[in-house]
């Protein structure tokens, strides 16, 4: 399989955000912001090319019977080691994405593209599939923490717009995140469907 065609597919028909809808604890629950939304899609993209191109490399390795728990400890090494890295060097995404970086664990995006493709194709294919969902991911999470953060206090990327009293609070909690997301996967649909 071509690996300019596998990036792709992962940005744009295999998109976890607006068209599997993998990944929804993180993409609603941390892209109150932009720039929160783009730390947690940069984060789990990282873990997933990783996880990817170990899975690939040791898959003959892997008895079929541990393949799943495999697959999750090599996950959650990765994600130990984020952590410690991003409490070291970015205190300050650490301390407003918090309990989410853990969960990168048990993202179903990870685990499924472990499964999928990198327990199926070589390591070089696998790190282009882990590259491509992972765009997808920080794309679909970022634009939606812009939309939100632009909706609800009139800034995007932390850079006022407008002041803060013309923004909608509600775009920033929880229904906001439905409704926003709504709207986006309408949006990436009408696009990618011309496209």
């Amino acid at each position: 399989m071509n690996n300019f065609k596998v990036l792709v597919n992962g940005i744009i028909k295999e998109n976890p955000t607006f068209v599997l809808l993998l990944g929804m604890c993180p993409t609603l629950g941390t892209t109150s912001s932009a720039i929160n939304g783009m730390s947690m899609g940069l984060a789990t993209m990282c873990v997933l090319i990783l996880s990817n191109l170990i899975i690939a490399s040791i898959k003959k390795l892997i008895p079929d019977a541990v393949r799943i728990p495999s697959y999750i400890v090599v996950i959650a090494s990765l994600v130990t080691v984020l952590q410690m890295v991003i409490k070291a060097y970015a205190p300050d995404i650490d301390k407003s994405l918090g309990l989410f970086i853990p969960l990168i664990v048990v993202n179903c995006i990870i685990l499924g593209r472990a499964e999928s493709f990198a327990a199926k194709n070589g390591p070089i294919a696998s790190i282009f599939d882990g590259i491509g969902i992972g765009l997808g991911f920080t794309l679909g999470l970022t634009s939606l923490g812009a939309v939100r953060e632009l909706l609800g206090t009139g800034s995007i990327f932390g850079v006022t717009l407008w002041g803060e009293s013309y923004g909608m609070l509600m775009f920033v909690l929880a229904p906001g995140a439905f409704l926003v997301l709504g709207y986006l996967i309408v949006l990436f649909n009408k696009i990618t469907k011309k496209a």
